[in-house]
């Protein structure tokens, strides 16, 4: 049931049991010690008050030893004294109240024992206290007293102890209330901003932390989580909004070549086989174009901060650089790719790590110029690929592996911006890293770290 209350009802609830067991286990405590304690001062004020009495006794018989007269405390009804003789007999003083023997004073009397205390009830039923005592010629003297005066101090202290113990649970439970309620207005303004932001769909909600304790924390934590899912969208607006950008360009030229096509058989004027050509070979390499963007677009979906499975496949990184360099060749018969590799076997997948290759080489052979001088090397599974170009801009280093981002010179070049972008998937996909900084006279060298083994 208590699943059901509000954590504020439960944690007041939780206070107030505890509180309620502590109080309990001190008020049974400190009752039973006080019951020892009193008890332990009785037995001593009966061995006290008694020893002068239970010495070895003069009188010839058990008659004679009753017959004595007992001291004035006796007479005054404060203790009661016994005679015990071995066979079970025994006597009172002349006015007490008398109190029947056990086996216990009967051991004492024979002398198997030489004293003993144990409780006992008189003749008219009220609780005392006995102490035996052997005195010799198989007689024992018994001294009571009755245990009224501590039952009832006893007595008096369970009930001011319920008493402490029914305010303690009340206060308790109040300031567990009170507690709750200031421990758990952090998680109200926590919870209120969770709500906000859920009918709102604002993510520029911040909550305020002060502390380093665990609401901090969890304020801390939703904040990152607001700020990381801010991001997100902003990241996926970009994404759409650059998709569109480079999509509309293809798709333009498209329509307009279809149109053309149409038009010409619309109107029955046919287009001269060498300009028909030509068009089709626009459609032809605009259609591959978009083909590849949408293929970019798809191997970038994945987003950034999800870890991707660790590759299970084995791959010769020196064979999918040598197939990268000869699709790149055909793309660029005039351009001369210099290539020096060595065996490397790695954790990745044998095609993506050839489309990145050929990323790289392609984005050489841009800005080196389609006549140019690329030289690719793999030692030790650091592979690079320089190209003679004019270089990068230090200003453009920290963004050339952003999606869709594009220098100013390379604006004017085909490209979608994507393919450092997939480059530096891959390579981390693969587990290694990806730099690109300026050649020793001119140029960009591409360096790129995977760990693996020589073959």
């Amino acid at each position: 049931m208590h699943r059901h209350l509000p954590l504020r009802a439960r944690l007041a609830l939780l206070t107030a049991l505890a509180v309620t067991l502590a109080v309990a286990v001190a008020s049974v405590t400190c009752w039973v010690l006080t019951r020892n304690q009193l008890r332990a001062q009785l037995d001593r004020t009966l061995q006290t008050t008694a020893a002068p009495l239970m010495g070895p006794r003069n009188a010839t018989s058990f008659e004679e030893i009753c017959s004595h007269a007992a001291p004035p405390e006796f007479q005054r009804g404060l203790l009661t004294y016994q005679v015990v003789q071995a066979s079970g007999r025994y006597c009172t003083q002349r006015g007490g109240k008398s109190v029947p023997i056990d086996a216990e004073d009967v051991a004492v009397a024979v002398g198997t024992r030489q004293m003993v205390f144990h409780d006992a009830k008189d003749v008219d039923g009220n609780s005392v206290r006995v102490l035996t005592r052997h005195v010799g010629r198989d007689t024992a003297v018994s001294i009571s007293r009755p245990l009224g005066e501590i039952e009832d101090s006893l007595d008096s202290l369970a009930v001011w102890l319920t008493v402490v113990c029914a305010i303690g649970i009340l206060g308790a439970a109040t300031m567990g209330l009170l507690v709750a309620r200031a421990a758990l207005k952090p998680v109200d303004r926590l919870t209120d901003a969770a709500e906000h932001v859920a009918r709102t769909d604002d993510l520029d909600t911040v909550i305020p932390v002060a502390g380093r304790d665990e609401i901090a924390r969890l304020g801390a934590s939703f904040n990152a989580m607001t700020a990381s899912l801010k991001a997100s969208r902003l990241r996926q607006q970009r994404l759409i909004a650059d998709a569109g950008h480079e999509l509309r360009t293809p798709l333009t030229s498209l329509r307009t070549n279809a149109d053309l096509l149409l038009r010409s058989e619309r109107t029955g004027r046919p287009i001269p086989p060498a300009d028909k050509e030509r068009l089709l070979r626009n459609v032809n390499a605009q259609l591959v174009e978009l083909s590849d963007l949408v293929g970019d677009l798809l191997l970038l979906a994945r987003p950034e901060n999800v870890p991707s499975e660790p590759p299970t496949t084995s791959a010769a990184l020196d064979r999918a650089i040598r197939r990268a360099v000869e699709r790149a060749s055909l793309r660029a018969p005039n351009a001369r790719i210099e290539v020096d590799v060595q065996p490397w076997q790695v954790r990745g997948e044998p095609a993506a790590l050839e489309r990145a290759v050929v990323n790289l080489l392609d984005n050489a052979l841009k800005f080196g110029g389609a006549e140019g001088l690329v030289e690719v090397r793999l030692r030790d599974g650091e592979l690079t690929v320089r190209d003679h170009g004019p270089g990068i801009a230090p200003a453009d280093v920290p963004y050339v592996f952003e999606r869709f981002w594009r220098a100013a010179a390379a604006r004017g070049l085909p490209g979608s911006g994507l393919g450092l972008a997939i480059v530096a998937r891959t390579v981390a996909d693969a587990g290694g890293t990806i730099t690109l900084e300026p050649a020793s006279g001119g140029g960009t060298v591409a360096r790129i770290r995977l760990p693996g083994t020589a073959a």
